[in-house]
């Protein structure tokens, strides 16, 4: 997982497009869903959210994805679990203080930012901490509740 994780950074510009066409797609399809219901879409689609970033990104479903705003790095394999840049312990290689053998996360989110256009700019937002009670969850079907103003 982690060679596609660093393949996903290098890769950030065409992901990030292809992600933010799916996300469009998602939310053009707001009438299919609500008329199958956002509650029987939900399942299907984290499994298929769970394969598909679970592959690219080694997503753990946190349920808040904020990988256009990292560089399609996911905070979340940071070992501290840090939304919002490095902890600090970034050795001089760029490697993890916790474990040292893996790329810092921050590194490679700044590195994939910089690939996307406004990619340095997003990850300047403040990101929330993970609500826990989404874990699991499709942050894929969030975002169209969201964009939509759908009620769950």
């Amino acid at each position: 997982m982690y060679f596609m994780r660093q393949w996903s950074v290098r890769h950030a510009r065409g992901l990030n497009r292809f992600y933010r066409a799916l996300e469009g797609m998602l939310v053009f399809l707001d009438p299919l869903w609500r008329a199958i219901g956002f509650q029987r879409v939900e399942k299907p689609m984290a499994a298929v959210e769970r394969v598909t970033k679970g592959l690219l990104f080694d997503c753990q479903m946190c349920g808040r994805c904020v990988l256009s705003s990292t560089g399609m790095s996911c905070p979340m394999n940071c070992p501290k679990q840090l939304r919002n840049g490095p902890c600090g312990g970034v050795r001089e290689n760029g490697n993890c203080e916790v474990l040292p053998s893996m790329k810092c996360v921050w590194v490679s989110a700044y590195e994939g930012s910089q690939r996307i256009a406004g990619g340095l700019e997003a990850m300047r937002k403040i990101q929330f901490a993970v609500d826990q009670r989404m874990q699991g969850s499709s942050s894929w079907m969030r975002v169209v509740r969201e964009r939509t103003g759908a009620d769950t």
